[in-house]
């Protein structure tokens, strides 16, 4: 008798030990192949396919959308190739096949060497087509899914691709949107490359444009509320008297943001230091680029990520880790750990939160390099597609807080880094030129640095320079 390969859920990605299941790509009873996606996760960090190294049968789905899973708790079951068809659950009896073909035994031997045990996609192994197709059902499989719903699950598999263009799949997240609405995805009309259905799409079909009336026609209405809202706002505080309005689960980014931030606040000794700083000539300085060659222009936070990696090869204490040394003669020690390089990371808000992609040996870029893969990473983790080597291996973090219109902001330090440096709006204010009082371009730059791993002496060395870099770029750029 052979039991079903039970495929435990792997581990996504540095620090992520659990994921919400947001769908599954396949259902009892299909047959599978190695390397094929088999459900949807959303970790902390991104949503990702995960695929299935076992080819078979599948016989038990472990868990249902919407359910958190535990890092290596089984996710899903598969019958291997030549064995008993799926069963119902994981309690229930496999049967014995009367004969096992040698042909079926030989291809799941094959396919069996073809797996090399990696699941993330992208990372799959050799050989592996993902091709779905459903085997011949058995009486009890019929019974638990009836041709109806198999038919109604290939359309909709059907219509989360583009026509014409089989590589082109709706994104994840799309489709969890238009599910939890209750959107049929057949009706839209997408209006993306090749007719892919975008978020957009999807939310101008949730909120269609308001109607306009002429006055005096509309008749009144009483608000609708849905039963959970009313529920929630018959629940009354106990602390305050108010009633609750709602409630949302910490999970997913949000929940990682929390506990991140509050080791931060409990691990490390933080101090903050700040200058203004007269980013005229930057500004100068980029728009004379601009006029010369409008679409290859570095953004101005290319140029203040370009003083930053300068500035950190300068003062390499920032870019740095603190970790525990192993048992000393004193106990317990810790031990600072310099980088050779820069992986600067920045902070990005996306619908799903605020995530911090960092660009690779940043140091090694130019400034319109680092515009380049500023832009892609700001697409690719609003996407919800960033991988976690992209989201967890930043060493110094760069916060570009003026985009939402404040001037500055004691930031927490991205743990397990040891700084994070904050740029303001930049506005005109009065600054004294030569003497003479003058309107210029000021932005403040806030440092917040670990005083483990430095003083301020060290802090208020790399703050000038990043801050002298932006008041004179030409003479800096012409030294780096």
């Amino acid at each position: 008798m052979r039991e079903p390969k039970v495929f435990l859920l792997p581990d996504l990605g540095e620090g992520l030990t659990e994921a919400e299941l947001v769908s599954w790509l396949v259902k009892v009873g299909d047959e599978i192949r190695v390397d094929q996606p088999i459900a949807e996760v959303e970790t902390a960090k991104s949503m990702v396919e995960v695929p299935s190294p076992y080819a078979g049968t599948v016989a038990v789905l472990h868990g249902e959308p919407g359910q958190t899973l535990d890092v290596g708790k089984p996710l899903i079951s598969v019958m291997p190739v030549g064995a008993a068809p799926a069963v119902e659950s994981a309690a229930a009896p496999v049967a014995e096949p009367a004969a096992t073909q040698d042909a079926a035994a030989e291809t799941y031997r094959e396919e069996e060497k073809a797996g090399s045990g990696n699941v993330l996609i992208g990372y799959g192994t050799p050989g592996g087509h993902g091709v779905a197709r459903r085997t011949r059902a058995s009486k009890r499989a019929v019974a638990q899914v009836p041709e109806a719903e198999k038919a109604a699950d290939d359309l909709l598999l059907m219509r989360t691709r583009v026509p014409g263009k089989l590589g082109a799949v709706i994104s994840p997240l799309v489709r969890r949107m238009a599910r939890d609405h209750g959107v049929d995805l057949g009706d839209l009309q997408g209006s993306g490359a090749s007719g892919l259905i975008m978020r957009r799409d999807v939310e101008a079909f949730i909120k269609p444009a308001p109607v306009v009336e002429p006055a005096g026609t509309r008749p009144v209405e009483t608000p609708a509320v849905s039963t959970d809202v009313a529920a929630a706002i018959t629940d009354t505080d106990a602390r305050t008297g108010l009633g609750i309005s709602g409630r949302t689960a910490v999970r997913g980014v949000r929940k990682a943001v929390a506990a991140n931030m509050a080791r931060s606040r409990s691990e490390i000794p933080e101090a903050t230091v700040w200058v203004d700083v007269d980013a005229t000539a930057l500004v100068e300085l980029r728009a004379a680029l601009k006029n010369a060659d409008p679409d290859h222009t570095p953004g101005l936070l290319a140029f203040i990520a370009r003083f930053v990696t300068a500035g950190l090869k300068r003062f390499p204490e920032l870019n740095s880790r603190i970790v525990s040394a192993g048992d000393t003669a004193g106990g317990a020690g810790q031990e600072i750990v310099a980088f050779d390089g820069v992986n600067l990371g920045f902070a990005a808000q996306t619908d799903r939160g605020l995530m911090v992609p960092s660009v690779r040996n940043a140091d090694k870029l130019s400034a319109r390099e680092l515009d380049a893969e500023i832009r892609r990473l700001t697409g690719v983790v609003r996407e919800g597609k960033a991988t976690p080597a992209e989201l967890g291996s930043g060493t110094f973090t760069l916060n570009n807080y003026g985009v939402f219109g404040v001037d500055g902001s004691a930031a927490i330090i991205n743990h397990p880094e040891v700084g994070i440096l904050g740029v303001g709006r930049i506005i005109d204010k009065p600054w004294v030129v030569n003497g003479e009082l003058a309107v210029r371009k000021v932005t403040e730059l806030t440092l917040t640095f670990d005083h483990r791993v430095c003083d301020g002496g060290t802090a208020g060395g790399f703050l000038r320079f990043v801050a002298d870099a932006i008041e004179n770029p030409g003479s800096v750029l012409a030294d780096l």
